[in-house]
Formats: structure tokens, sequence, C-alpha cells
């Protein structure tokens, strides 16, 4: 695989990720973008980079640049990555594609029409027991979908004094909580579960309804003090969805859930037999049969399906999780651009399905009515 240049802007808690990610994969990281030419240029002296860039203009003028990875707010995600596509880079965008579903729609289309590998990264994709609920289902292993559901609960904005730029609606867009991570789970219960929603009944809350004024990075600690402001964007949301195969499935999701960090959890249930998964547990896959038996299956390198042995890198018992995730998204990403067609890559056409779904969802939850997904 040849040698990528790559270029990352924006310089928060998921740009330090995807800049570990792309030097593991073996990429070159060219400079950094910013939220000022004085922060790239702190940033680059940190990371040892080359450059700090001032702009996504003096990003995609560089031509050693092959590949950029967006990490901004999400209002900034339509307009530098339609700038690096038309620049004829590759991108990686993060989620949500953009804040309207129109905007990713043209993001993907432009993508399409330039013949760039385009990718989003939802990273649970990646983790090797989802590869194996996956694989067990597509073989029928479970029989019909009977029910799906689960959760996403966090807690990092529980305390009315944390505050962040996904709080605002014009930075992170008119949903929030279901946008953020709901998102997530729709993506990967779709994929496992070879079903996709086509109608939505949904419902929002706020429940803290004043802030702190003082923003920070996501997962910190809050600033102590200082003023309110009013929040009008969703701390819980709740949906339910009907497949095209009418199966039924819900999901709650919360960003000031005490005690749970990053709870990603679903169970698939069929005829014969049930998964469920839970990110924060996520060595190991539960699969529950009639009379009460039950399978644990252990993530490892010697057994269960094909992708779930590529993925797992490292022997049972030593654990993987969300980094693990993301470095195999990364890789993926550069090996498609090196021409290979990697398995369940999530592409900007995956960015375009997200934002149909939150766009229903934002719909169904101003209307108190079942929403035609599509």
């Amino acid at each position: 695989m040849r040698k990528l240049g790559i270029a990352i802007v924006g310089t928060g808690m998921i740009g330090a990720v995807h800049r570990r990610a792309a030097l593991l994969a073996g990429a070159e990281v060219r400079g950094v973008a910013a939220s000022s030419p004085q922060r790239a240029a702190d940033v680059a002296r940190s990371w040892n980079v080359p450059r700090g860039y001032r702009d996504i203009e003096d990003v995609i003028a560089d031509p050693q640049v092959q590949v950029v990875h967006v990490c901004t707010p999400n209002h900034l995600h339509r307009a530098m990555a339609q700038a690096a596509l038309e620049a004829g880079k590759h991108v990686i965008c993060e989620k949500p594609l953009a804040t309207s579903l129109e905007d990713a729609q043209a993001l993907a289309a432009l993508a399409a029409s330039t013949g760039r590998v385009a990718t989003v990264p939802f990273v649970y994709r990646y983790h090797p027991v989802v590869r194996e609920a996956r694989a067990r289902i597509a073989q029928g292993e479970l029989g019909p979908l009977h029910l799906i559901h689960g959760s996403y609960l966090q807690d990092w904005l529980l305390d009315p004094a944390s505050n962040n730029w996904r709080v605002d609606p014009a930075l992170g867009g008119a949903s929030r909580v279901f946008a953020d991570i709901g998102s997530h789970w729709c993506d990967l219960v779709e994929w496992v579960g070879g079903e996709r929603f086509v109608d939505v009944s949904a419902a929002f809350a706020t429940v803290i309804d004043e802030r702190g004024t003082l923003t920070g990075q996501s997962f910190t600690t809050p600033a102590a003090g200082g003023a309110k402001q009013a929040v009008s964007s969703e701390d819980v949301a709740a949906a339910m969805f009907r497949t095209g195969a009418g199966t039924l499935a819900s999901l709650t999701v919360s960003q000031v859930s005490a005690g749970r960090h990053n709870r990603l959890w679903f169970e698939i249930d069929g005829a014969n037999a049930s998964v469920a998964f839970n990110q924060e547990d996520a060595e190991r896959l539960w699969i529950g049969m009639p009379d009460q038996r039950e399978e644990i299956f252990v993530r490892g390198p010697g057994a269960g399906s094909a992708e779930q042995r590529r993925l797992s890198m490292l022997p049972a018992g030593h654990a993987q999780g969300y980094g693990h995730c993301f470095e195999a998204f990364v890789a993926d990403t550069y090996r498609a651009i090196d021409g290979e067609q990697p398995e369940g890559l999530p592409t900007f056409d995956d960015g375009v399905r997200s934002a149909l779904i939150v766009d229903r969802v934002i719909a169904s939850a101003r209307s108190r009515a079942w929403t035609t997904i599509g």
C-alpha cells in the first residue's frame, strides 16, 4: 500500500483519534488545521507534524495531501468536505455527514461524480463481535426477526454546568442526542440486522433547560460557575421504528443517564435465537436460545466468522475497544483508496441514509405522528 499524505481539520478529541488511527495505518500526517492559524501552529508543534494550515483552502492547496479528515463541528462539514472533494482529495468526514439531508445528499453525489473515496466513521461496525452477530443473522441462525430493541446512553451532559458546541443547534444541527448517538445505533442495527426502517414515531425531551455558558471538550469535567443560557436541543429521545419486513424496533438515547458513559446496547430477537451486544463490554456477544440455553461468544482470532477473525487483532483476554474499531475503519478507508473493497466500510451513502433517518425522526418528534422514512 502506498504511503498516503493526510491532513486533519479539527483538533478536538476526535481529531486526535483520527491522527492516531492514520499513523497506525501507515499514513503521513502532513499538517493540521484548527479554529485559528495560531491553534493550528500550536497543535502542529505538539503533534510533530510539518504544517499548521491557515484554513481549509490552505489544506486543499497542499499537493502532498491525498486525504482530508474533516473533524470539525457539524455545521462546517458540508463546506469543508465539498472543498476537499472538488480539489480531488479523498475524504473521511465525521458524522453527521451534514446538518441537513439536502447537504448530505449533495456531498454523496459529489463524491460519486469525482470518484473519490469518501467515508463516514460509523466505527461500531468494526467491533469483531458485531461482525459475528451480522454473520449469524445473514446465515439465518436467528430465523425471521421478531423484535429489535436497545439504547445508547451517556452521562457527560448530566451536570447543568456542562456545555459543548453540540448543544447549540446552529453548530450541531436541529437534533443533538439523536443525531449524535442515535444515528450510530440506527446505522449499526440496520447493518447488522439486514432490515431497513421504513416508519418512525419519535419523541424528544430537554430535561436540563439551562446550561453554563462555558463550553468544553466532549466528555470532560464541566467548568464551575458562570452565567447560564437556555437550551433548545434534546437531552433524551425515544423512537419506535418499523422495518420493511414489519419488524418493530425501539430505541432510547440519552446524554444525561448517570453512570452510563457510552453504553450502546442492542438486542435482535429472532424465531430461533436472539443476539445482544453491549459496547461497554465489547469482547462478548450474547446468544440466547430456547429451553434456557445461551452462548457467550468471546472475541478472538481463532473462531467465528471470517470478518470477526480479521478484526480480532489481539488474543482473547486482551481487550479490544473503540480505538481499535477506529483504527480498523481508517485502515479500511485507505485500503479502499488503494483499490480494495473492504466489507462493511461506511461511505457517504451511509451518511445520507443516516441523515434521512435523523430528518424523519425530527419530523416525527415535531408532528407527534408516525412518519415515513423511505
